[in-house]
């Protein structure tokens, strides 16, 4: 479906023969291409030349800046009711009875403002209800994906899974969970393809972290203590190896895609201090937890981030329920507040077009202000007729002819016509 809105000049007659001639043109028996209504364009302020002409070159843009912010609205409509088109209106009626009944907001647009200042006045509103979309989106999404990730911890595997939601009390209790000084259980999730791969090279995994050097006192142990046999002197890392506990692999879980195990590794090590000259220099403590998990992600294992509490899996539940909620009233919310604001939008488009017609006419008719506009619904499949129709009547049709032989000219009429999708 689409519309025209067409003026012409009145050309020192009266504004009912210029109806006629429109209604003649492509509305009647003999050419039934359209129905046409009457498109009331109020006195609106004419002001100078100069003004004319930046508007009418601004006022394409922001036609199509008005009408985009119309076009979001209906998509996050249409989004959230998950269909292709939703029930939207103008007031409390249907867009197109409203653009077929349109009347100028006085109160709301006064329409002796300078020409301006009103384009000013509905492109601020526009752009206010826009970036007040956003934000609602913004947040509606961000909700969103904090409960699509907390289904995917709840449904998913042990690569990604709450494990306090899959891990039962009676599997914990089998497991021996170490967290002291220097040792740390930790739990790492396995593909269940790489299972071999695995538990075969677990003593290799961060097999350069741990420095298991030391002073060689096994050929002179009267040596042991003497000053160059420890700190800066001793090469800790000339014989290096994993943190991983010999003996401490458990298999704590399994389900169709991965595997849980869990494995006992150095938390880190303490590099001694020296003295250098007369000063000391601390020791230092090197953390091997978070180097190991590196190097368990670099063979697409996971060290999963996990402290076994009974009472959590009911509150990850809570919190997705929770979660649920919240996303169905945002959801809901958002939709009234498109169903609210579509009107206003729309409002303010067709505004914009009057102005535009208002501007191109008195640009192109001259002063005085004496021309008459109308509406035309084209019928299904009569676009392009309705069009030829209008150029032929209402225009000269060579000319137009002459501008559609030239692919590089913009569509040109010897009459002002806006066409749009409602």
């Amino acid at each position: 479906m689409s519309y025209i809105i067409a003026a012409i000049s009145n050309a020192g007659g009266a504004p009912e023969q210029a109806y006629r001639k429109m209604q003649s043109a492509a509305a009647c028996p003999e050419r039934p291409y359209a129905e046409m209504f009457k498109f009331e364009v109020p006195s609106l302020t004419v002001g100078t030349l100069d003004t004319l002409m930046n508007l009418s070159d601004e006022m394409g843009k922001t036609d199509g800046l008005v009408e985009q912010i119309v076009r979001k609205i209906e998509k996050t409509g249409a989004d959230l009711s998950e269909r292709s088109k939703v029930d939207l209106s103008v007031g409390g009626v249907p867009a197109t009875r409203y653009i077929q009944q349109f009347a100028w907001d006085s109160a709301k647009y006064p329409s002796r403002r300078p020409l301006k200042e009103l384009v000013s006045l509905i492109t601020g509103g526009a752009v206010a209800i826009e970036e007040e979309l956003k934000q609602l989106v913004h947040s509606y999404g961000d909700k969103q994906a904090a409960l699509q990730e907390a289904k995917r911890k709840k449904s998913g595997n042990l690569l990604v899974a709450d494990l306090n939601d899959a891990l039962t009390e009676e599997i914990m209790r089998k497991v021996k969970v170490i967290d002291s000084e220097y040792l740390k259980t930790v739990f790492i999730a396995v593909p269940k393809a790489m299972q071999e791969n695995f538990e075969s090279g677990l003593d290799k995994l961060g097999k350069d972290l741990v420095g298991y050097g030391g002073p060689d006192w096994s050929r002179d142990s009267t040596k042991l203590g003497e000053p160059v046999s420890f700190g800066s002197h001793v090469d800790r890392h000339k014989v290096r190896g994993s943190p991983v506990v010999p003996g401490s692999l458990q298999m704590v879980h399994k389900d169709e895609d991965s595997i849980l195990y869990s494995v006992t590794i150095l938390k880190g090590q303490y590099e001694a201090g020296y003295y250098e000259n007369d000063a000391f220099q601390q020791g230092s403590k090197i953390d091997f937890e978070t180097e190991f998990a590196q190097a368990c992600k670099e063979k697409r294992f996971v060290v999963r981030d996990f402290t076994y509490d009974p009472t959590q899996a009911s509150k990850s539940a809570m919190q997705l329920e929770q979660l649920r909620v919240e996303v169905d009233g945002m959801k809901s919310a958002l939709m009234r507040w498109c169903k609210n604001h579509y009107g206003d939008g729309y409002v303010a488009w067709m505004h914009i077009k009057v102005i535009r017609v208002f501007v191109e006419s008195v640009l192109r008719y001259g002063l005085p202000v004496d021309f008459t506009a109308v509406l035309y619904k084209a019928n299904k499949g009569k676009e392009i007729e309705l069009v030829t129709a209008l150029d032929k009547q209402l225009g000269n049709a060579s000319d137009a002819a002459a501008a559609d032989g030239d692919d590089d000219a913009e569509e040109y009429h010897d009459f002002v016509m806006m066409k749009f999708e409602p």
